[in-house]
């Protein structure tokens, strides 16, 4: 083997390590509060599902976005609006009010997407009027959320919300809440396990 002191190319051996520490500049102690401007509204309708929005130049079909889409009454005005992010980056991909002129149509070939015109999306600035589709993971997501748009639509309208259906609709919200807490224990025990 070679001579490698003399070699200045060589990787030299250092006989001790030495611990360095730097001190961060700013301090975060502060927390921030994060708005989210949904902090006066009460979710009534929460599902996952994936956007779509109509390019009308390439006369097709772009992906907004996947993620939880939601219905959230304003507690004082009692108005209804869509809301959508996307999972991760938490991107508003559809804000738009729920008027009483907007149809759901089906999806053409499918059972589990429903498409709808909207006049002033907000998710892009400034506003714009899109086409919007939707599509859940089965035929019984898709057939609840247009109840909820419909229902949605009634309240906006200042039409009164029949009592059965807001029980029914209440009944709805609570399974689906037990579903979701059920879920989170099962994901809880497999980390445990």
């Amino acid at each position: 083997m070679a001579d490698t002191s003399d070699n200045p190319l060589a990787p030299k051996q250092q006989e001790d390590e030495t611990d360095v520490h730097f001190e961060p500049v700013i301090k975060l102690t502060e927390q921030v509060e994060i708005k989210t401007l949904e902090e006066d509204e009460d979710v009534i309708f929460k599902m996952r599902a994936k956007l779509f929005r109509f390019d009308t130049s390439g006369n097709e079909w772009k992906e907004r976005g996947t993620g939880d889409v939601r219905l959230l009454q304003h507690k004082e005005t009692k108005k209804v609006r869509l809301v959508m992010r996307r999972d991760k980056t938490l991107k508003v991909c559809a804000n738009h009010i729920i008027s009483s002129g907007m149809r759901l149509q089906p999806n053409v070939g499918s059972d589990r997407s429903w498409v709808w015109k909207v006049t002033a999306d907000y998710a892009e600035n400034p506003p714009t009027a899109e086409t919007l589709a939707i599509r859940f993971a089965n035929s019984e997501n898709a057939l609840d959320f247009k109840k909820k748009f419909e229902r949605a639509q009634k309240i906006n309208a200042g039409e009164a919300v029949p009592e059965d259906e807001e029980k029914e609709v209440n009944q709805e919200e609570n399974v689906e809440e037990t579903k979701q807490k059920d879920e989170k224990e099962a994901a809880a025990t497999e980390e445990k396990e």
